[in-house]
């Protein structure tokens, strides 16, 4: 039987002309532009389309035609099969350069509202190693990669500890070498699927939820600490032990070792007890002369050199003066919050999850800070006009919301309170788009810094300061 022809055509001889959105890149191929991933411009490729609509199509590579000159070699043998550092490829001014257009773009198009000229982007002195946190899941049917696949040597046997495939949730690449995280994030994550596998523990099946070994979640920090969690699909405590016990002994730099039993069909462990092994339940980060300690499901920006960064620009667009209210909405473990506390009259901090609000708290007790309020709910519920008169008008409102941007109620609420200044922290760009032109007709954008907080990606961090009219 011959095989079934593709429905998709092939494109020989693309030529790829410029960066476009989600990492990938794009060529024109007559009036239709496509989209081509792990791409550079300059590239001139063959490619199988498996996606066409009537103004665009998109495919992958079958082959390159011409490299570009601009090209670089990708650091991690991954690349291209995991999902993540899509941009390895190109160098990284080069990717500062198109964050930047990234940035003014989406605040131009999608905001259609005034801007001053926005600050050159401040670029990680790291572009390898610089993730403080880095979560692999185990698979007893690990990803065949292609290279695999064209030697004719594929076979789908095997248990994996790593990264899942994009938009494949029961597929997981088994990971040799990660360059996202500093050692001994690899030797752990290597030791454990080393000793699982010699011993016998059983790797977790994606699809029929059965197994042992579900998830590993390693943390380090800059004072030198780690943390690894386990997470287990059920509590069998002599395996249990045994792992633990082997990394407490093969690690002694682990400080915080930690498990935890999550025995539901889906991956989230919010909802789920966290035990501590061995060592302290968390992990300390510092940032200036302010101590956060950090539990195993707390958040914590993942970069933490740029974090610092990043809060400093909040910090300096907020313009405090030592007299001022200030509210940090979407405050998570109070880090901002607690961050500029030494130069507010006060700081009520705002977020949805109850855990991180304890986190806060502690965290401001930790550091000798009596200047800082936590309240924990949704935020268009807890932040109305009883809330505001009960606590002060705010001087200068921080907000740094999820990637979908703030609810129209929220937008309300701050326009009514009339803060003088607003300082908007964005991980979307095109969701702050949308957010600045609710507030346009009440504030005026007057500085615009974006941020690097994840090289070899297309995300970026952007943070606006707003003044009232």
């Amino acid at each position: 039987m011959k095989p079934r022809k593709s429905k998709y055509p092939k494109i020989e001889g693309l030529e790829i002309t410029d960066i476009a959105a989600e990492g990938k890149s794009l060529g024109k191929h007559g009036d239709v532009v496509v989209f081509v991933p792990h791409t550079v411009p300059g590239d001139v490729v063959d490619v199988q389309i498996n996606n066409k609509r009537r103004r665009f199509m998109e495919g992958y590579v079958l082959d390159f035609v011409k490299y570009s000159p601009i090209r670089v070699e990708p650091f991690c043998k991954h690349y291209g099969e995991c999902g993540g550092c899509k941009w390895q490829a190109l160098p990284y001014p080069m990717q500062l350069e198109y964050k930047q257009r990234q940035v003014e773009e989406q605040l131009r198009r999608l905001g259609k509202i005034e801007l001053p000229e926005i600050s050159p982007i401040i670029g990680s002195t790291k572009s390898e190693y610089y993730r403080n946190k880095l979560e692999f899941t185990f698979s007893d049917k690990r990803w065949v990669p292609r290279s695999e696949v064209a030697a004719g040597a594929a076979t789908g046997d095997g248990n994996a500890l790593g990264f899942h495939i994009p938009g494949m949730f029961d597929k997981v690449l088994d990971v040799e070498w990660c360059h996202l995280q500093a050692e001994p994030s690899n030797a752990i994550r290597l030791a454990v699927k080393r000793f699982a596998e010699e011993n016998g523990l059983e790797f977790y099946n994606l699809r029929d939820h059965r197994g042992f070994l579900r998830n590993i979640i390693i943390r380090t920090s800059t004072t030198g600490e780690v943390m690894v969690t386990m997470v287990f699909a059920r509590d069998d405590a002599a395996q249990r032990v045994a792992l633990l016990d082997f990394l407490k002994g093969r690690f002694p730099e682990i400080t915080s070792l930690n498990y935890i039993i999550n025995d539901k069909l889906n991956d989230s462990i919010g909802d789920r007890e966290v035990f501590c092994h061995a060592g302290k339940p968390y992990l300390e980060e510092r940032m200036e002369n302010l101590t956060f300690r950090v539990n195993p499901k707390s958040f914590y920006q993942t970069n933490s050199e740029q974090a610092y960064n990043l809060y400093k620009v909040a910090r300096d667009f907020a313009e405090l003066t030592g007299g001022e209210t200030v509210y940090d909405l979407y405050t998570g473990t109070g880090t901002i919050a607690n961050f500029v506390a030494g130069r507010a009259k006060k700081v009520v901090g705002i977020e949805y999850v109850p855990e991180a609000i304890e986190d806060a708290k502690q965290n401001s007790a930790l550091n000798g800070i009596d200047n800082t309020l936590f309240f924990a709910g949704d935020m268009k519920d807890v932040l109305n006009g009883e809330f505001i008169e009960r606590h002060g008008r705010p001087d200068v409102i921080i907000l740094d919301p999820p990637r979908a941007g703030i609810h129209a109620d929220v937008a309300a609420t701050i326009l009514a309170a009339a803060p003088g200044r607003i300082v908007y922290v964005s991980c979307n760009p095109a969701t702050q788009a949308r957010d600045l032109a609710l507030f346009d007709e009440a504030y005026r954008v007057m500085k615009v810094q974006p941020v690097d907080m994840f090289p070899h990606t297309h995300h970026v961090e952007n943070v606006v300061q707003l003044i009232r009219r």
